[in-house]
This record gives C-alpha cells, structure tokens and sequence, in this order.
C-alpha cells in the first residue's frame, strides 16, 4: 500500500466556506447577466428576481441545484469501453482546445492550421500513454467557418479512439456534434450511459454566461452530455487583482452555471474547470505559465472539491513560442502542481504562446511529464518491514544489489521508465547518438510514432457513417 498520496492546497476549509458563502452573496446581491433567451425563461418560471437580464440567484437555489450535481464522471472511448473515471482526486491530462495556430516541426515557424495539422496531431494523441483525453485542439482555416465545430469533432473521432473535450463557437453546430456522437453509440440513451465528449463552455468575466455558451450548457444538459465550466477571470482586468477575489468570482460564475445545469435537466453532469490568469502589468499579457496563474487554478480546483464535483484546469503549459527551457519549467510545473492537487482534468500538454498555439513536439515532451507526475502520486509503497536490513545483509555476499531478488521483483513498478525524449545516456553515448536537444528528440518520435498503425483503429461501418453526416452537413 501506498504510504501517503502526495498533496497541495492552499486554502483552509474556513476559507473555503467563507469563499462559497460570499460566491452565492455575489449571484444574490449583484446577480449575473443571462443573454440566452431560454436560460431567460427558465429562470422566471423558477421565479427567480431580476432587472434587465441580470438575474439575482438566492443561495437556497444555488444549493438546492448543488445536491443534483453527479460527483463523479466516467467517460468511455468511441469504441463504448470504459476509459477514465473523474472522481476523488484521480488526475488525467487532455491538450487543451481550440488553439489558433500550429508550431510546423519541420519549418520551426508558427502558422495557421490545416486540417492535415489536426488529424496528424489526433494521430499522436492516440499513440501517447499518459495523454488520456483527445480534444478539439486546433482550430484550422481549410472547411467553412460555420462547419469548424463539428469538423473537428469528426476528425478527432475518426482518427483517435479516445474520448475528447470539445466545444461549440456556434448554437447551430451542436445538433451536427450531437449526430456525430450518437453515431458512435447505439441510442441517446447509450450515449447518457457512456459519455464520449465533454463540453467546454465560457462564461464572460466578470459575472456574465452569454447566449452561446449558455446555450451550450441548456443542449448538453438535455443529451447529459457532461459539460466543463471554464471560467476565466483575469485578475487585475476582469477580475479583482487579489488572488483570493479571483478565486471568488470564479466559484460566483461556476455556481451560476450550476444553476443553469441543473434547472435544465437535474442530475445533468458537469465539471467544475477553468482558466483563469493574472493580468502582466508589464506586457498586457495573459501568461498561463505565471505561478500566480497556477495558484489561482489551484484554489479553483479546492472550492470544487470542497463541493465533492469533478475538477478541470488550465495547467501544464506555457507561455513561450517554443519548446525551450521555459515552455519545460512552466509545463513541468503547471503539470506537477496540478497532479498534486488531484485535478480530474488537466488541459495544457502540446499547448504554447497563451493557449494560442499547438506543438506536437511539446505535446510529446508532456507527455512524459504527465508519466513522471502520474509516478510521483503513486506515493512510496509499504511493502511490508523491515525495509532494507534484511536487502542491506545479502549486499556482503555479493557486493551488488542489482541481482538480488526484491530487485527483479519491484524495479519495473518502483521505476517510470521514460522513452527517449529524456536523455540519460552517458555524455560519449549521447555524442554518438547525434548530440539531440529535447526538442529534435520530440521531432524525431513524432515522425515514428505517425507511422505506427492505429491503436484501435475505426470500424469501417462507423468510418462511412461519420464521412456521410460530414458531407451531408458541408452541402
């Protein structure tokens, strides 16, 4: 058994509760703006007092709504296997979603995407052990503006089996998402069974869920299909400077979504995310790589948990242009404090320039720091005692260790084994290899594991299906 599981947090439950109590003060006294007209009558058939289209939530509702919550999600891959549960603190990476742009291996240059950029992208995604999630990653320029959305969602599905964090830019495009999703389960029913998609979706800072993500909240409600808040207060701009009032608005702007969840449809999944930033005084910036950023996730992270709901955030990647030395201390650290803290969903690995571009090299680096976060939460094993006196007595008759039998039996679990992204060759093996950086190492197993056969590959009746509801819905 393990000794103890390694942990962060940095609030005391006292805290914690003065944080919910004035979050619902907030939704009572100064309300949040509801844009989306059938959120509208949903709250006035629920009596709920407002001036123009803020809406003032009393904290009984707000409770009422938070006993309906599921407290755990677990998500099944496009096969209908049973993939990762988000629950407690069990921790899973995903790349975050909907970059804008694309790191080219082969130019070194940030550019545009393509939809080659993303399939190939969703074809390592497939093939890395510790990312456990797909996502809509890249936004790409080549299929009309108002097919992005669910293009994606159709590439990813049918080039990665694994179950994906997605979202809507556009109402009309859930209904084509949906389709998709229903083709890789046998009913509607099936598919509230065994959730293959989260939904992200945005509330404006501060204190406003607009039409469209509100929209995104009531459709996914309806399918319980499991929707991710990701609330973004950027303290010193629009949210307050200190990191505790950032963390209060946050938690005011996800009990709304709540709210609006449960009042849908009770019993509606949904995870408590975010990505929330400090405002650089210096840059006018939005650093994701900032530690105070990290901090802000973290106390996001303990207000969900101290409502026993599955957690998300933004951690594990970097504000550099890169994969550099910066981009590996921000991910390393964003990763690390985030597994530490036993967020459910980590968003971040391959992520870059404030979420705006996507690398596979560093998705690739990540992922072997997502394997070493993943070892490190394992803890030290109890094996039973004593310890090492009875190994420390055989070491006199041999002088060595390396044959003795607690050392065949426990090194392949004692151990993470990480593949070649990370150097631990002498100096004169690693001349004779080349004398590769992290990065050229990344690049090199990129064009590997890109032609490696599918893990699971798509059935062809599945295959023919998705490309006839993608054509369909392009004429």
């Amino acid at each position: 058994m393990s000794i103890i599981r390694p942990k962060i947090k940095i609030l005391d439950d006292d805290h914690k509760e003065m944080i919910l109590e004035e979050a619902k003060a907030i939704l009572e006294v100064q309300g949040v703006f509801i844009e989306n007209q059938e959120a509208i009558e949903m709250f006035d058939q629920n009596g709920i007092n407002h001036e123009g289209l803020r809406y003032f939530i009393p904290p009984d509702l707000v409770d009422k709504c938070l006993e309906t919550v599921p407290h755990e999600i677990t998500l099944f891959d496009r096969d209908g296997n049973e993939h990762i549960t988000l629950k407690e603190d069990n921790v899973h990476f995903d790349p975050g979603s909907a970059a804008i742009f694309i790191l080219d291996e082969d130019t070194g240059e940030i550019r545009g995407a393509v939809s080659k950029d993303f399939i190939r992208f969703s074809r390592v995604v497939e093939q890395l052990e510790y990312i456990e999630a797909q996502s809509s990653a890249i936004i790409y320029q080549d299929v009309p503006k108002e097919a992005q959305d669910w293009h994606r969602l159709y590439l990813a599905l049918s080039n990665c089996y694994k179950p994906i964090v997605t979202g809507t830019f556009r109402k009309e495009s859930f209904s084509i998402m949906r389709e998709i999703l229903l083709a890789c389960r046998l009913s509607e029913d099936d598919l509230a069974r065994k959730p293959l998609a989260i939904f992200d979706a945005c509330p404006s800072p501060p204190l406003k869920w607009s039409d469209l993500t509100t929209q995104s909240l009531i459709d996914a409600a309806k399918s319980m299909i499991p929707s991710e808040f990701v609330s973004m207060p950027l303290a010193g701009a629009s949210a307050p400077i200190t990191l505790i009032g950032s963390i209060t608005q946050h938690c005011a702007e996800c009990l709304a979504g709540v709210a609006i969840v449960q009042l849908t449809k009770r019993g509606a999944p949904l995870i408590w995310g975010g990505s929330p930033a400090v405002f650089d005084m210096k840059t006018g910036t939005t650093p994701m790589g900032a530690i105070e950023t990290m901090m802000i996730n973290l106390g996001d992270v303990e207000m969900g948990k101290f409502l026993n709901l599955p957690t998300h955030a933004y951690m594990g990647l970097s504000d550099s242009k890169i994969p550099d030395s910066q981009a590996g201390f921000e991910a390393g650290m964003g990763a690390l404090l985030a597994g530490l803290a036993g967020i459910n969903v980590i968003s971040g690995p391959g992520m870059l320039d404030f979420e705006s571009t996507q690398s596979i090299e560093k998705l690739i680096i990540d992922n072997e720091i997502a394997g070493m976060v993943k070892r490190l939460l394992q803890g030290i094993e109890d094996y039973g005692s004593p310890f090492a006196s009875e190994i420390l007595k055989d070491y006199e008759e041999k002088e060595e260790l390396l044959s003795h039998p607690s050392t065949l039996k426990y090194f392949r679990k004692e151990l993470f084994f990480p593949s070649i992204i990370i150097d631990r060759m002498t100096r004169d093996s690693w001349k004779n290899n080349g004398s590769k950086s992290t990065r050229k190492r990344a690049k090199d197993l990129s064009k590997k594991l890109l032609e490696k056969s599918s893990i699971k590959p798509i059935d062809n009746q599945l295959a023919n299906e998705l490309d006839h509801i993608a054509e369909k819905s392009l004429r």
